[in-house]
């Protein structure tokens, strides 16, 4: 069946992010910017985000099942996926109601202008097999569908909230709320069912004599248990991976937005138990906090079979009391596992700089003496665990336990009186303190857990804080003025310093310059560089780029008018492909002429030879755990990283220190050629 698009589609991509927006239930801040606005500046106003995912031609289905909600472009107009059913999608229309769409139709239609070259041929080739009508058109889509296979057929945005909102509000969003009330309603229900099971079988054995009654009640109210234990089983683990999940992706957005700063005078160690800390948050947290609040249903189910036995309102006090005396266990373990947290982050610290340092280390120190520092670190570690494992027994033992011999204490006077009624009261409280028992046991593990994790949040706060810092996404793009760069007394300084590094300054760059920045070390060079590329905004003065600042051109366009190589300590090869290290700037997955413009540069730069010798050339394994590339062949990553990125304005932080002379002239001859506007930043 042929379907119109046109009369679904939307000619604002404001007005339609803002009813897709509304109808996915995703919360929005503010409204939508006016109708000439993209669909990233209208996500930006309404403090949402929009990932845009490249359509391609073999992929397209699981692409538009795994978006939604999102925005598809269409010829001059918009689309809003608002849901997949089956084999059909659910589209938002202008006056807001909902339209199903067979998802095969709608991938014929965005694949229509891709296919039109291979039409003929495709019909000439079912034509000769003689491929029978019925199955013609089936045929037909699959052939084509294989010619386009990885060829761009469109673009969508995937709308979401972004991972620095509010997390309770992102927690609600993905329905964790209802989840939890559901595992909340699952253990109560199994613990209620668990207490008349018990009640039903005393009763029995109370009366002295086998009713078969009570005893097929107690077998029908175990079984009855045993769904809603799975239930419950099922959604701790499904709440846990959600969390997880929710919490990862916040700590991620985070390390992306932390402040050169915050980054730069940390080593390698302290990241790393930031890594480690982050993962025992999530793990404590989780199974600590669930546990918790179980065992917090258990103990007020405890303390009501309390008051109904023989010790009544007596034996309840004592429970509340002894609940008390857990919680100042608890902390005392806290501050027994503070010492040790931080005994063994600092240890990680000073191991693992120890081990990038370790060269230096022989060279310059005796060798008895090389591994001193990590012996009095371990020494160290050990007596703090010893301290934390005396006081997680004392946690883990005395708080049951303890519990165990007051409450028996307390039936102590009911079990020297005597009567049938005085006998099944009694009974009821020696129940009542074996359920405190087992609650008191699981919530001290529940404390100890949340107590672990409250700890290593010190270590990871500053990621989660940091997601919720926001970049400007503008609407306006630079004009075509002459002046790429204009400064008026700009002022900068650091947090811990109360110097300003630069103080008032005014110049312009135009289009065509070719700029050498030169100046002692400290002098402000760097971190003049970073303000022209946006990596940080200046304390005071006007810096516009193309007539207008960052916070009218939005963060994405400023990275688009300079381009930035930082200096080699700042700059980094991540493990992945020779070809994603050069393009990660530009667009990913590269096209056809991204791949061709990336070796030309390549080899411009003088890193010919290296793709030779690379069996798999730019799609060969870089980094860390793939191919080792020399300092000098990292720092021409870095200015091929920066020229292919095709910006306006191209700075080089100390870029040619590395090269030896042959190499500087070649790299210097590239760069003149394929920069519009050059800042080179360098020693005198």
């Amino acid at each position: 069946m042929r379907v119109d698009l046109s009369a679904l589609a939307w000619s604002s991509a404001s007005e339609l992010v803002e009813a897709l927006a509304r109808q996915a239930g995703l919360e929005i801040q503010t409204a939508a910017a006016g109708p000439g606005a993209d669909v990233e500046h209208a996500c930006s106003r309404l403090g949402l985000e929009a990932e845009s995912v490249e359509l391609v031609g073999g992929a397209m289905r699981e692409q538009l099942r795994q978006s939604v909600p999102s925005v598809v472009q269409l010829a001059g107009s918009y689309l809003g996926l608002v849901a997949f059913r089956a084999n059909t999608a659910v589209i938002l229309t202008p006056d807001l109601s909902l339209r199903s769409v067979a998802i095969e139709t709608l991938r014929d239609i965005l694949c229509a202008k891709a296919e039109t070259s291979h039409t003929a041929g495709v019909d000439k080739l079912l034509e000769y097999c003689a491929i029978r009508a019925g199955r013609r058109p089936r045929a037909r889509r699959a052939l084509l569908e294989e010619q386009i296979g990885s060829r761009r057929v469109g673009t969508l945005w995937q709308l979401r909230v972004r991972p620095g909102s509010s997390f309770v509000q992102q927690a609600r969003d993905a329905g964790l709320g209802s989840r939890l009330l559901l595992l909340c309603s699952a253990h109560m229900g199994e613990y209620a069912l668990w207490l008349l099971a018990w009640w039903a079988l005393g009763l029995s054995a109370l009366n002295g004599r086998a009713d078969w009654g009570l005893l097929i009640a107690w077998l029908l109210l175990l079984l009855t248990i045993v769904p809603l234990r799975m239930l419950a089983t099922r959604s701790t683990g499904v709440l846990g991976l959600a969390l997880g999940g929710l919490l990862k992706q916040r700590l991620l957005a985070g390390a992306l937005r932390l402040e050169s700063e915050q980054i730069r005078s940390q080593g390698a160690g302290q990241l790393l138990g930031r890594v480690i800390e982050s993962e025992t948050v999530e793990s404590l947290a989780l199974s600590g906090g669930l546990t918790a609040v179980m065992a917090a249903f258990e103990l007020v189910f405890s303390a009501v079979v309390l008051a109904l036995g023989k010790g009544g309102i007596v034996q309840t006090l004592l429970l509340a009391g002894w609940a008390v005396v857990t919680g100042f266990l608890c902390w005392r373990y806290a501050r027994r596992r503070a010492g040790w947290t931080e005994s063994r982050v600092q240890m990680t610290h000073d191991l693992v700089e120890n081990m990038a340092g370790h060269r230096t280390r022989i060279a310059q120190s005796s060798p008895d003496r090389w591994h001193a520092e990590e012996d009095e670190a371990l020494d160290r570690y050990v007596a703090a665990s010893a301290l934390l494992d005396r006081e997680n027994a004392r946690l883990a033992v005395l708080a049951p336990q303890g519990w165990l011999i007051i409450g028996l204490a307390g039936l102590a006077p009911a079990f020297l009186s005597y009567g049938s009624a005085d006998l099944a009261r009694t009974a009821v409280g020696l129940g009542g303190v074996l359920l405190a028992h087992q609650a008191l046991r699981r919530l001290s593990a529940g404390l100890a857990s949340l107590a672990g994790a409250a700890i290593s949040w010190k270590q990871v706060a500053a990621l989660f804080h940091a997601a919720a810092r926001t970049e400007p996404v503008g609407a306006a793009s630079a004009s075509a003025s002459r002046d790429v760069i204009r400064a008026q007394d700009i002022q900068f300084r650091y947090r811990q310093r109360d110097e300003p590094v630069l103080r008032g300054a005014s110049f312009q760059i135009s289009k065509g310059d070719w700029i050498l920045l030169e100046g002692s070390s400290g002098g402000g060079k760097s971190t003049l560089a970073s303000l022209l590329a946006g990596s940080r905004e200046p304390e005071s003065g006007i810096l516009l780029a193309g007539g207008l600042d960052r916070r009218t051109l939005g963060a994405s366009e400023w990275r688009r008018h300079v381009a930035m190589a930082p200096q080699y300590h700042e700059n980094h090869i991540l493990t992945e492909s020779l070809a994603f290290n050069l393009l990660m700037g530009r667009r990913w997955p590269p096209g056809e002429k991204d791949w061709v413009e990336a070796e030309s540069v390549c080899r411009e730069l003088g890193l010919g030879e290296l793709l030779e010798r690379m069996p798999a050339g730019l799609q060969q394994l870089v980094g860390e755990t793939g191919w080792q590339l020399s300092q000098g062949e990292r720092s021409r990553v870095f200015m091929a990283r920066a020229l292919l990125q095709g910006s306006g304005l191209v700075i080089l932080d100390e870029s040619f220190a590395a090269l030896d002379p042959e190499n500087l002239r070649q790299c210097l001859e590239c760069v003149l050629k394929r920069s519009q506007t050059l800042m080179v930043v360098a020693h005198p």
